[in-house]
C-alpha cells in the first residue's frame, strides 16, 4: 500500500478540490439563474436561494453516514467513483434544468453525491499512519482554499459568457476526475478490516449518538462543532460586512476572498505538514484555536479595509486546529470504523452548514438595524470568537482522556 499511497492521496486531493471548485463555479451565477425562474424578483429569488442551500446541507446530513458505512463494507474506491459519476451527471442536469423544481432536484442529488467527502476522509485515515493523519487531513482544507480561489473567479468569467456555462465546466472537470480515478485510484481498505453495512449505523442520528460511546471523541467532536459553526460565519457575512463597512465593490470582494483562499490553502496544504509534527496535535489545537479567535476579533473591530487583509493572517494560521482535532478523533477507532466515524463527522459539519449561516446573517441584520440597541457591524465575527474559545475550553477538558501517540509524546516530552 505504501507504493500506491501517493497516487491515492493525490487523487483524493484532486477530488476534494474539484468538489469545491464545482461549488465555487456556480456561486456567482446561481442567484441569477434562480431569478430567471421567478420573473427576476430579487426578494423571492433570495428566499428560494436560501432554501436551496439548506436542502443541500440537509441531504448531506442524511446521506453522509450512509456512504461512510457503505464504504466500510464495499471499500472506499467504489463509493468515491459512484459519487463522482453522480456529481458530474448532476451538473449536466443543472445545466439543462428547465424549471426551479429541477434545480431543487439537482441540489438533492448534489447533497447525496457531495457526501463523498466522507469517504475521502476515511480514505485519508486508511492510508495515513496515526502520527501523520493530522497532516494529511490538512489536504482537505488545502483543497477548499484552492477551490474557493479558482472557482468563483472562473465561474464569474464563464457566467458572463452564458449563465449555464459554469455547469458544463463543472461537469467536464468532475467526469474527467472520475475517469482518472477509475484507472488510477487504488483501494485503501483491506478486506480484513471491512464490516457489513447496517442501517442502524447509517442512521445519521444513531451515528451521532454512537459518538457518545467514546468520551474522548464526544469531547473533541464538541470542539469541532464549535470550530465548524465559527467557520460558517466567515463566508456568510464577509460580503455583507465589507460592502456595508468599507463600500467594497464586487472586484474588491473577489480579490479579498481569493487572498483568504490562498492563505488557507498554504496553511492547510503546507504548514500543517510542518507545524503539527513538530509541536504535536494537542499544542496545534490550542495554538490554532487561539489564533482563530484572535483573527475573528480583528475582523469584528476592523475599521479600514486593509485591516481585513491583516486579520486574515492569524485567521488562516488558526487552520492548523481543524486537522489536528480530526487526527486526534480518528485515532480513537479502528480501521473498520473509519467510514462510520467520518460519516458522523460530515453529518455534524452539514448541520453546522444549516445553522451557522442563519446565526451569522441574523446577527448581522439585528446589530445593523436602525433600532439596534448597539450598532455593531462585526457582531457575527465576535460571535465567532466566542464559539472558538468555547471549542478551546471543550478541547482542554478532553485532552486528559486522550491517548498520546508515540510521535506526539516525543514532541511534548
Amino acid at each position: 500500500m505504501s507504493e500506491k499511497r501517493p497516487a491515492g492521496l493525490l487523487f483524493i486531493f484532486i477530488t476534494l478540490l474539484l468538489d469545491v471548485l464545482g461549488i465555487g463555479l456556480i456561486i456567482p451565477i446561481l442567484p441569477r439563474l434562480v431569478e430567471g425562474f421567478v420573473q427576476n424578483d430579487v426578494s423571492v429569488a433570495s428566499r428560494y436561494l436560501g432554501v436551496l442551500i439548506s436542502v443541500y446541507a440537509f441531504v448531506q446530513f442524511l446521506c453522509a453516514p450512509v456512504l461512510g458505512s457503505l464504504s466500510d463494507q464495499y471499500g472506499r474506491r467504489p463509493v468515491i467513483l459512484i459519487s463522482l459519476l453522480g456529481f458530474g451527471l448532476d451538473y449536466l442536469l443543472l445545466a439543462f434544468a428547465p424549471s426551479l423544481g429541477w434545480l431543487f432536484a439537482g441540489r438533492v442529488i448534489a447533497g447525496i453525491t457531495g457526501s463523498s467527502a466522507t469517504t475521502a476522509s476515511a480514505y485519508i485515515a486508511d492510508v495515513s499512519p496515526p502520527e501523520k493523519r493530522a497532516q494529511n487531513f490538512g489536504l482537505i482544507g488545502a483543497a477548499f482554499g484552492l477551490g474557493f480561489i479558482i472557482g468563483p473567479a472562473l465561474g464569474g468569467v464563464l457566467g458572463g459568457i452564458h449563465v449555464r456555462l459554469p455547469f458544463f465546466a463543472a461537469a467536464g472537470l468532475t467526469l474527467l476526475n472520475w475517469l482518472y480515478g477509475f484507472f488510477i485510484l487504488p483501494e485503501s481498505l483491506a478486506k480484513e478490516n471491512r464490516r457489513k453495512f447496517s442501517w442502524r449505523r447509517a442512521n445519521p442520528v444513531a451515528a451521532l449518538v454512537k459518538l457518545g460511546k467514546y468520551p474522548v471523541i464526544l469531547g473533541l467532536t464538541g470542539s469541532l462543532i464549535c470550530l465548524n459553526l465559527a467557520g460558517q460565519i466567515h463566508p456568510s457575512t464577509w460580503v455583507l460586512f465589507t460592502t456595508r463597512q468599507f463600500r467594497w465593490s464586487e472586484v474588491d470582494v473577489g480579490l479579498s476572498l481569493a487572498f483568504v483562499g490562498l492563505l488557507v490553502a498554504l496553511v492547510q496544504g503546507l504548514l500543517t505538514r510542518i507545524i503539527i509534527p513538530r509541536i504535536g496535535d494537542r499544542r496545534a489545537v490550542i495554538t490554532g484555536l487561539l489564533l482563530y479567535a484572535f483573527g475573528f476579533v480583528l475582523f469584528g473591530f476592523a475599521s479600514r479595509g486593509w485591516m481585513m487583509y491583516a486579520a486574515v493572517v492569524p485567521f488562516a494560521l488558526g487552520g492548523i486546529a481543524g486537522p489536528a482535532i480530526q487526527g486526534l478523533i480518528s485515532r480513537q477507532v479502528g480501521p473498520s470504523e473509519q467510514g462510520e466515524l467520518q460519516g458522523a463527522l460530515t453529518s455534524l459539519a452539514s448541520l453546522t452548514a444549516i445553522v451557522g449561516p442563519l446565526l451569522a446573517t441574523n446577527l448581522f441584520a439585528y446589530f445593523n438595524a436602525p433600532a439596534a440597541p448597539v450598532h455593531l457591524p462585526g457582531a457575527a465575527f465576535l460571535m465567532g470568537t466566542l464559539l472558538t474559545l468555547a471549542g478551546l475550553l471543550i478541547a482542554l477538558r478532553s485532552f486528559p482522556r486522550t491517548p498520546v501517540v508515540a510521535a506526539e509524546a516525543t514532541v511534548e516530552s
